[in-house]
């Protein structure tokens, strides 16, 4: 890449980032009460990621082959454990990972 195409790319990242970060504020300022809709978005998107997610995660575990799903099994009741004990997300998902990591690599 050329050094006018690598400045452009710049740019435009830079300003991409900017515009994802000032838009909500100029959209919905501060003074106005936010719209129903994205009320709701705030409220049922965060549950749908995460289904999605879970559902990403576990399509390729076979209950028939390999260690059939017990180390995947056991990192999921470890996130909800921890999610009902301490109510922090990075903590539940970190844990899930580093459990599922640490059983993989030298358990299963």
């Amino acid at each position: 890449m050329m050094l006018t195409q690598q400045i452009i790319t710049v740019a435009m990242v830079v300003l991409a980032t900017m515009l994802t970060r000032f838009l909500p504020f100029l959209i919905f300022p501060a003074g106005r009460p936010t719209p129903k809709y994205i009320q709701y978005l705030g409220k049922a998107l965060p549950p749908a990621v995460f289904g999605l997610l879970i559902i990403y995660c576990l399509k390729n575990v076979s209950l028939f082959t390999g260690s059939r799903g017990i180390p995947e099994l056991i990192a999921i009741v470890l996130v909800v454990v921890l999610h009902l004990w301490k109510r922090q997300m990075l903590l539940s998902i970190a844990g899930g990972t580093i459990c599922y990591m640490l059983l993989v690599q030298f358990v299963f």
